[in-house]
């Protein structure tokens, strides 16, 4: 093959890269170990290598780093690169590199019902802004602004605002917090890390012992500790995010007037299943006040798609 189109979507442990069909969708996908490679234009030679293909003409690769040049550097694994010089070292016409919360966003108008989880009621109005908020690593917040018949995302770090706690428990949290950090964004609380720091903070606030746990150990103990049990501070921690992050998904959608939706994407919030959909989110993202009848009209959606952001990675380069 030559003359082809790919897309890409690097993150701290692995790149997922993919050939673009005739109706711009991701086919021949492939997962390489970052670790295992020096850079982004090897790990591509591997992969074109891999899948016999002699060039590519046009490619968009979505990585987890602002990007504000030509310099790449990545923020949780070792590959630093030119955008350019990767482009001429594959021979490639085209090369996009963005990142990859960017390509998310994008993803969303492209996105089948069947990949859309719904949690309450509202319904989407047409040609409206979107809003997108994603848990992970850090705290992804985007938008996408309708232009005529595009979409345009907003670039930003909406993860790193400041955060607004309600009740006496999660003004507890917050107060461990705040020693322990300059700044206590919403990242500190709504991420992988965030929910390690909830749940830590609560068993220093009860007294208990320290506890070492991974965000996958706080996710797993929580939705299946039983109450009063040895993990039960776990499950108090994934109640705290989830309450947290409806009332910043809320502040979000008010900010943008998002009446297109709200879209929740990010590593964290697709594994909680029922858990999700039965917990205070949509309750916190109503609870606006005033406001609150404008905002129960707004639907809000997990999203469970295998690889959005090679999605909206491909929305750059449609051939």
């Amino acid at each position: 093959m030559s003359g082809t189109r790919l897309v890409g979507d690097v993150g701290g442990t692995n790149a997922r890269f993919a050939l673009l069909n005739d109706n711009n969708q991701p086919i021949s996908s492939s997962t390489l170990s970052t670790g295992d490679f020096p850079s982004l234009g090897a790990a591509l030679t591997t992969y074109l290598a891999d899948h016999d293909i002699d060039r590519i003409e046009a490619a968009a690769v979505a990585v987890a780093t602002p990007i504000t040049g030509d310099a790449v550097k990545l923020t949780n694994n070792h590959w630093s690169f030119s955008i350019e010089e990767t482009r001429k070292q594959l021979g490639m016409d085209t090369l996009h590199v963005i990142n990859d919360f960017t390509a998310l966003a994008l993803s969303v108008p492209h996105l089948p019902d069947s990949e859309l989880i719904k949690i309450g009621g509202g319904t989407v109005v047409p040609n409206h802004a979107k809003a997108i908020i994603g848990p992970g690593t850090g705290l992804g917040v985007s938008g996408l602004i309708p232009c005529g018949s595009h979409w345009t995302a907003l670039q930003g770090e909406g993860g790193h605002v400041s955060l607004g706690v309600r009740t006496p428990r999660e003004f507890a949290v917050y107060e461990v917090l705040t020693k322990r950090f300059r700044h206590v964004s919403a990242e500190r609380f709504l991420s992988g890390p965030g929910l390690v720091n909830i749940v830590q903070a609560i068993r220093d606030i009860d007294g208990l012992p320290e506890h070492q746990y991974s965000p996958a150990d706080v996710t797993e103990n929580g939705m299946n500790a039983a109450p009063e049990s040895e993990h039960s501070a776990c499950t108090e921690a994934l109640e705290i995010f989830c309450n947290l992050l409806g009332s910043c998904a809320g502040n979000l959608v008010l900010t943008l007037g998002a009446e297109g939706g709200v879209y929740i994407g990010g590593g964290v919030v697709p594994r909680l299943g029922d858990f999700f959909v039965q917990s205070g989110f949509r309750e916190q993202f109503e609870a606006k006040g005033r406001m609150q009848a404008y905002l129960e009209n707004i639907p809000s959606f997990v999203i469970q798609s295998p690889y959005p952001a090679l999605v909206g990675a491909a929305q750059l380069i449609q051939g």
